[in-house]
């Protein structure tokens, strides 16, 4: 069997999964085709997305406390950054960091290959003299692999928010096996989308160009070119939520009809009665005191916290106990 016949199959499997359930999901991992990539781009521009202008702004502004933060005691450390991506934001710590002679290397990691190559190769021709060990793979067998010659303090970097891509039941897990891959002293730097305005929350997830529909029916499109499909993409809507109690943030894909849908890849075909939805995301939002519970909870002391001038964001330093 090819990779491509593999991942297809997976994606196939996972798709039937979702939509035979009740109720409907589709995972957001599936956003992310080539036109996905581009329009999550686009989403990133958006004024009403505030996410990645309030870390770009926390790394710009306070990029010399932040290395501080980073070094206390120590003379060197070894950057980690988990779904590393592009490595646009980091970029300004790696400059600021080069530049102020740090003793440090940084080892991306991400799941894809492809992204990594053309990462190093951009910070070749960047930042030369930086000391880049990038590794392709998942993220704890990675670190598991850093850790075999574990000499010198690691700061791991988890941004973005993509902690909030976890439910509320599945974050806290995530965060104790991360903990237990460091060992004590050892730092992580996690991004997290606060609590806020629900209408400034809203709008990002619904902004008034229609980005984001785009980039949830084009998941739709995505089944459709991938897997046989006949979705017709004018009879979904595209519908976000937000509970203030709890933080969620929940994207979701409305049928505004009755109709059935077939997928050639599973073979069989999907009912959906009119106004049934299909949850595709969920963007958790969080307060200080959430997060300093999160911390405690995977064996973590909150050591500082790195806002934007809003107090829309934050970049929270946490130290392995």
């Amino acid at each position: 069997m090819s990779d491509t016949t593999a991942t297809l199959s997976t994606f196939a499997k996972d798709i039937h999964s979702g939509l035979a359930s009740n109720p409907k999901y589709l995972s957001s991992k599936y956003f992310y085709d080539e036109k996905g990539d581009q329009l999550f781009q686009s989403i990133m521009n958006l004024e009403e997305y505030y996410l990645t202008r309030c870390e770009f702004e926390i790394f710009d502004q306070q990029k010399a406390e932040i290395l501080k933060s980073f070094l206390a005691n120590d003379t060197s450390f070894k950057l980690v950054e988990l779904g590393a991506g592009d490595g646009t934001k980091t970029k300004i710590l790696l400059k600021h960091f080069t530049n102020e002679g740090v003793d440090f290397s940084y080892s991306p990691i991400d799941i894809s290959q492809h992204v990594l190559d053309i990462l190093s190769d951009d910070l070749k021709k960047s930042i030369p003299k930086l000391q880049v060990n990038a590794i392709q793979g998942d993220y704890f067998d990675a670190l598991a692999k850093l850790n075999e010659n574990h000499f010198q303090k690691e700061v791991v970097l988890f941004l973005g928010s993509n902690i909030g891509n976890f439910s509320n039941g599945s974050a806290p897990k995530f965060l104790k096996r991360l903990g237990d891959n460091l060992s004590s002293g050892d730092l992580l730097f996690i991004g997290f989308d606060l609590m806020k305005d629900p209408n400034v929350i809203l709008s990002a997830y619904n902004d008034k160009l229609g980005v984001t529909k785009e980039f949830n029916i084009n998941l739709l499109r995505r089944i459709n070119n991938e897997l046989g499909a006949n979705f017709n993409l004018e009879s979904f809507e595209h519908f976000p939520t937000y509970d203030p109690i709890t933080g969620e943030t929940k994207s979701h894909l409305i049928s505004n009809r009755a109709q059935e849908v077939f997928i050639e890849a599973t073979g069989e075909t999907y009912s959906f009665d009119a106004w049934e939805a299909i949850h595709t995301e969920v963007s958790q939002k969080y307060s200080l005191k959430s997060i300093r519970q999160f911390a405690e909870q995977a064996g973590f002391k909150v050591v500082r916290n790195f806002t934007d001038k809003n107090n829309y964001y934050v970049d929270s330093l946490w130290q392995k106990i």
